[in-house]
């Protein structure tokens, strides 16, 4: 984990004592919802997707988020993003954030993949100049030779998630989120990625990853944050990350969170 000579460092994300609830409607149509109130029954519960959640992310950390499907990750990466806005705490990012959160995203099907370069990499931050300079490494990156030419509503979520990445990964960003992305496309292109990762990582870019997969948790992350119904039941060392996972979750002890503690003095 980061030494104490680091610790005067400002983080690159943080989050502080996070809690965000959603509105779940029961009733599927208007004939439910009338019984509903005719019985006086809810027709919505609340439900909490993040409660309470602090963590500090660093530049130049890679940081695998973990837990089952419903455990709050997709959550945290919009509150990052800023698609969705917290009920209670606080959500802070220095430097430019970008990211692939899932394949195909900011695409438009109609056009072509040569026209969606410019189209997203516009969305994500870039200008034509910039696109135009990088252009060929973008193309080179992806790999989809012929196919640039053909629309995008015609590529497999494999073709999309190299033309994404490629583009993603030729941004100025500070921080790179990445929601599963990584999982598509055939082995060889994932360890370009996962090259491509490590070099970012080098030049000081912080790196977010949600995954399943443990290998890439092992290749790409030194630590890992594992959710579980909204809270953070383990920050700590990629490795000790995944056994939190395979042991079951909730079945080790929440460890001190450096974070909470300094979110708590502060």
């Amino acid at each position: 984990m980061r030494s104490m000579s680091n610790s005067i460092e400002k983080p690159r994300i943080g989050l502080y004592n996070v809690t965000k609830h959603f509105k779940i409607q029961h009733g599927r149509s208007l004939k439910q919802v009338a019984v509903d109130l005719v019985k006086r029954r809810k027709a919505t519960t609340n439900f909490t997707a993040l409660h309470n959640v602090t963590f500090e992310v660093y530049e130049g950390e890679a940081v695998a988020v973990m837990g089952r499907n419903g455990s709050g990750k997709s959550t945290t990466l919009k509150l990052l993003t800023g698609v969705l806005r917290p009920d209670s705490g606080h959500v802070r990012i220095r430097g430019k954030v970008g990211g692939l959160l899932e394949v195909g995203a900011g695409f438009d099907p109609n056009l072509t993949g040569k026209q969606n370069i410019y189209l997203n990499g516009s969305i994500l931050g870039m200008s034509q100049a910039q696109i135009n300079e990088r252009y060929d490494s973008i193309v080179e990156f992806a790999e989809l030779g012929d196919f640039l030419d053909t629309e995008i509503k015609r590529y497999s979520s494999g073709m999309r998630a190299r033309l994404g990445f490629a583009v993603a990964v030729h941004t100025d960003l500070d921080v790179l989120l990445v929601d599963e992305a990584l999982s598509v496309g055939d082995a060889q292109f994932r360890k370009k990625c996962h090259k491509r990762i490590n070099e970012m990582k080098a030049q000081g870019k912080t790196m977010f990853i949600v995954t399943h997969n443990a290998s890439q948790v092992k290749q790409l992350c030194e630590r890992g944050i594992v959710l579980e119904r909204g809270k953070v039941i383990f920050d700590g060392p990629s490795e000790k990350a995944l056994q939190v996972l395979s042991k079951g979750l909730g079945a080790i002890a929440e460890p001190k969170n450096p974070a909470a503690a300094r979110a708590v003095n502060s």
